[in-house]
């Protein structure tokens, strides 16, 4: 490959593993919760999501000098574009807890994180596979594992808020954890959206 010529399912495996490390991250903060240190881990965060940042810039400047990419345009801009959302959806989560000064966390925080970082692990091994996709028999499977991931997030979003609602009348506490609730779960929807993509692309170079 050329010096200059840039390996487009590389840099989404490097996106993705940023997305695994702000997974990580974000886990480790519910799992030793502290209010008083938040601000130095959003700093933390940040950091991780700048650097899925500059791996999307980088992308975009080589894409508009591509003569031939390995698939569409259209598809790398638009996959470039849904990974940076992942590790965008899991710094809003962070965001949220401080922006709403939460001191304690509900029990759901934490089972949301555990199926968010299965999502990742699974999307990583799906990207891997993706360089290969035109005769990779496991990318399918890494798909419907995704998919289901997904379900699991739903499913926890919908008891999560039920209970929210059945156990408390603080009109504030339903407020942030609604919306923290939803963001929990946008950020499982986003990983669907990753993998509707890569399915996409399947079908369209058969």
């Amino acid at each position: 490959m050329a010096k200059n010529k840039i390996d487009y399912f590389k840099v989404f495996s490097n996106m993705t593993g940023h997305s695994l490390r702000a997974a990580k991250l974000l886990n480790e903060i519910i799992l030793n919760y502290n209010e008083e240190t938040l601000v130095k881990k959003i700093a933390e965060m940040h950091e991780i999501e700048h650097a899925a940042d500059n791996e999307k810039h980088n992308m975009m400047e080589n894409l508009v000098k591509e003569f031939l990419p390995p698939i569409e345009r259209e598809d790398i801009n638009e996959m470039c574009h849904l990974l940076d959302s992942v590790t965008d959806d899991i710094e809003d989560v962070l965001l949220k807890l401080y922006t709403y000064n939460v001191k304690k966390l509900r029990s759901e925080a934490l089972d949301f994180t555990v199926i968010i970082i299965r999502c990742c692990e699974k999307l990583v091994e799906a990207i891997e596979e993706f360089a290969n996709f035109k005769k990779s028999d496991k990318l399918k499977d890494y798909i419907i594992e995704i998919n289901k991931l997904e379900e699991e997030g739903d499913k926890l979003y919908t008891k999560a808020v039920r209970r929210l609602f059945t156990s408390t009348d603080d009109p504030i506490e339903l407020i942030i954890w609604r919306e923290t609730f939803h963001r929990f779960e946008e950020c499982c929807d986003s990983f669907e959206s990753v993998a509707d993509l890569i399915e996409a692309v399947v079908m369209k170079n058969s």
